[in-house]
């Protein structure tokens, strides 16, 4: 008798009858009948063609009933279980149906149809990720350049070595699982070019020091470029570390910038030399048109006074000729001879001198006098 019929009626795999009139026990562990499921399968195959008249081995044709049974069991839930997702609250769940977007799913647990038909997706839509350009960050603060991505022309025609990071997350996670192959390389690409972009328009000195501007530009581009693509993502900052010349010519900048320096030095040395010296020069040169303006005026009236001076005594000449002429002599005479020292000559007196006391010099003489006198005292 086949061995499943031995031990009181119990069934080939060992345990109670299952189903039918009374309560039976617990149902048997899936595991355990897979395992001796196998074992009754690597029996049959040793047991070869079997007994007398073609029947089948031991134990085979007992596998035949309720290990397919099991098999096919395992593998319905394994099939159904593909149409189960959990979405995690950090994720969201694009559901596609024969390799096309179908819907997206919220957090939570969600059903679908099992694959082939319908398989799903769970990119995390809150992590904020990371694209260093220029550099690789070893640690410890510590870090490796890559000049090949780093260094770019300026506007100016310097070379500056260009250090900085991405921040970017997903924003569309049906744009971003299909409609680009490599995010993080779009990404890098797209910044690269930005950048580039950005020092082509900007001097050197710009780059150092108009760090927030250049960072906000870059951003833009960036993007801009990722909207047109509709890669899904969303640029949260560009964090600009670096940007200054390489270190083979970093000594020649600093010499140039040092040369710089002294020459906005020096022009300021000279506008300030020149805001002080071109106001005294306009200061002087408008106190020369006062003065000039002032004898201008002195000279005008003194003219037309001399001219009605004129005027009254050729009205007194023309009433009084003698008179005039006598009086105008006098006054002449008084002008011309009033500071000299003066030598009276008169024809009728004795040898033609007449004799003159000089009392002016003598009054100065006796006040000189007077005062050495006071101050010996």
């Amino acid at each position: 008798m086949p061995e499943g019929q031995n031990g009181g009626g119990r069934g080939p795999w060992g345990q109670g009858p299952q189903g039918g009139g009374g309560g039976g026990g617990a149902g048997p562990d899936l595991e355990e009948l897979l395992r001796r499921g196998q074992d009754r399968f690597r029996q049959a195959r040793r047991g070869g063609g079997g007994g007398a008249g073609g029947g089948r081995g031991p134990g085979f044709g007992n596998f035949g009933a309720g290990g397919i049974l099991v098999v096919f069991l395992i593998g319905l839930v394994a099939w159904l279980g593909t149409g189960v997702v959990i979405v995690a609250p950090a994720e969201e769940g694009v559901v596609t149906r024969f390799g096309g977007y179908d819907r997206t799913l919220g957090p939570g647990f969600h059903l679908h149809m099992p694959w082939p038909i319908e398989a799903h997706y769970t990119p995390d839509v809150a992590q904020v990720r990371q694209v260093d350009i220029g550099f690789v960050d070893l640690g410890n603060e510590r870090k490796r350049d890559i000049p090949t991505d780093s260094r770019m022309l300026t506007g100016d025609g310097n070379i500056v070595d260009v250090d900085y990071s991405v921040l970017w997350l997903i924003s569309n996670s049906a744009n971003y699982l299909f409609n680009i192959q490599d995010p993080e390389g779009t990404v890098r690409a797209v910044a690269e070019s930005a950048m580039r972009e950005v020092a082509g328009r900007s001097s050197l000195g710009q780059m150092r020091e108009d760090r927030t501007r250049v960072e906000s530009e870059v951003e833009e581009i960036i993007q801009t470029v990722l909207s047109e693509y509709q890669a899904g993502i969303e640029v949260r900052a560009v964090n600009l570390h670096e940007s200054d010349p390489p270190q083979e010519v970093l000594d020649a900048f600093r010499d140039v910038e040092a040369a710089q320096q002294d020459r906005e030095r020096a022009r300021n040395e000279a506008e300030a030399y020149t805001n002080q010296i071109v106001p005294r020069a306009q200061g002087e040169a408008d106190r020369i048109i006062q003065d000039a303006e002032a004898y201008r005026e002195r000279t005008i009236a003194e003219a037309d006074g001399e001219a009605q001076r004129f005027v009254a005594i050729l009205d007194q000449y023309e009433n009084a000729p003698e008179l005039t002429r006598q009086r105008l002599y006098y006054e002449t005479m008084q002008e011309v001879l009033g500071g000299t020292d003066m030598i009276v000559v008169d024809p009728s007196a004795s040898g033609g001198v007449v004799p003159y006391l000089p009392l002016q010099q003598l009054d100065r003489s006796s006040g000189s006098s007077r005062t050495e006198d006071r101050g010996g005292q």
